[in-house]
């Protein structure tokens, strides 16, 4: 999985310099779909070009991370990823395939890490590297993200 999310990474990099802008005011979006369980609450959320959007969610008891890449119109199985990684520990999980609707969960634990996580639907995709750092939010700020073409 290292190997996999490294090369996500990698992916997710080149793609840096291609930004694209949130989807137009009135267009369709996806809503968090509770998928990660009870207890699990949006701490964090990008928009995948105007196809879909990733979520990042906390649980705070059980101190995990939890990503999920919902689509906005349900259709044809499309590639998917969703990513999450605790940068401390380097701990990673993903999901990918083709899906209709979404993919995900995928799960880890970083309890007063930051995270790096990210989204990719067909050929568009979505990344942050280093944020909702929770308790070291002050000694850590958040890095940028992006979204572009894969």
């Amino acid at each position: 999985m290292q190997a996999v999310g490294a090369t996500l990474t990698a992916v997710a990099a080149i793609g840096a310099g291609l930004l694209v802008t949130a989807p137009a005011a009135g267009a369709a979006t996806a809503s968090y779909n509770g998928v990660c369980g009870s207890g699990y609450k949006v701490v964090n959320s990008m928009p995948i070009g105007s196809t879909g959007t990733v979520y990042l969610t906390y649980n705070s008891a059980t101190g995990k991370n939890c990503t999920v890449t919902i689509r906005n119109k349900t259709g044809t199985p499309t590639y998917m990823v969703a990513y999450v990684r605790n940068i401390e520990s380097g701990a990673d999980q993903y999901d990918e395939g083709d899906y209709r609707s979404y993919a995900g969960p995928v799960y880890v634990s970083a309890r007063g890490a930051c995270v790096e996580w990210g989204g990719v639907i067909g050929n568009l995709q979505a990344w942050n590297y280093g944020s909702n750092c929770g308790a070291l939010a002050a000694k850590a700020p958040q890095k940028d993200w992006f979204a572009g073409e894969r």
